[in-house]
C-alpha cells in the first residue's frame, strides 16, 4: 500500500488543483482527493498495451 500512496506524491487534483490531496483506495479501485472528494476510477489494460 506504501508503494501505490508513493506513486500519487507529487500529483494534483485536476478539480481542485491541490497537491499531495490523492489517496487511493485498492480494493475498490478509486482515486480521491481528499481535499474536494472528487474521485476517479482506476482501470488498468491486462496486457499494458503490448502485443504478444
Amino acid at each position: 500500500m506504501r508503494l501505490l500512496a508513493h506513486v500519487l506524491d507529487g500529483l494534483r487534483c485536476s478539480v481542485c488543483r491541490t497537491e499531495n490531496a490523492l489517496w487511493m483506495d485498492v480494493a475498490a479501485g478509486l482515486v480521491e482527493c481528499r481535499e474536494c472528494g472528487q474521485t476517479a476510477l482506476v482501470t488498468t489494460d491486462a496486457a499494458d498495451g503490448r502485443t504478444a
